[in-house]
């Protein structure tokens, strides 16, 4: 099933969630760091959770979750496992899902409306590099080293039951 068709056949648009990152930052957290909003995966899930949430009772159909840089290299130089890593990437979707479940077992949210899904993060290589080179796309990286980067997030954000993947920040054809 395709979560966008569903809610189009529905309603003549599509709303995705607001600016996570900067929600984030006006509710205290302290963005300033490589894994930028994965790192309150670590810190304040918590805080994560209610964003979605509270974007979802202001009419958001879709959340996007705080996995844009969420890879494995980046939370291994936080001294995380590739186990751990890939816990916190799974995480990131389970906040979003369950803010979403939530939401709609209050039948109050449920008028006239598609229930709305998750869109699973992947931010661009560059987005771990932490250096502004996610807008350049110049890595110095063949295809096949990207894709071997991308494929164990992708995964583990896909067998954690997101709905959608969004690929954001492509600044490169490779």
């Amino acid at each position: 099933m395709n979560p966008i068709a569903s809610i189009l056949d529905l309603q003549p648009v599509l709303v995705i969630d607001g600016a996570l990152a900067t929600e984030l930052e006006r509710r205290g957290c302290d963005l300033k760091d490589s894994l930028w909003s994965a790192k309150i995966l670590l810190e304040q899930p918590e805080k994560i959770k209610q964003v979605h949430y509270d974007y979802f009772k202001a009419g958001a159909d879709c959340a996007i979750t705080a996995s844009y840089q969420a890879t494995i290299p980046g939370f291994a130089k936080r001294g995380l496992t590739e186990a751990e890593a890939i816990d916190l990437m799974k995480k990131s979707v389970a906040l979003a899902k369950e803010a979403r479940d939530e939401f709609w077992t209050d039948e109050a949210n449920r008028t006239d409306r598609a229930k709305p899904f998750v869109a699973a993060s992947v931010g661009p290589y560059g987005a771990y590099l932490a250096n502004g080179e996610e807008y350049v796309g110049n890595y110095g990286l063949t295809e096949q080293e990207l894709m071997d980067f991308h494929r164990p997030r992708m995964k583990a954000l896909v067998e954690a039951g997101t709905d959608i993947l969004a690929c954001e920040t492509l600044p490169c054809l490779i």
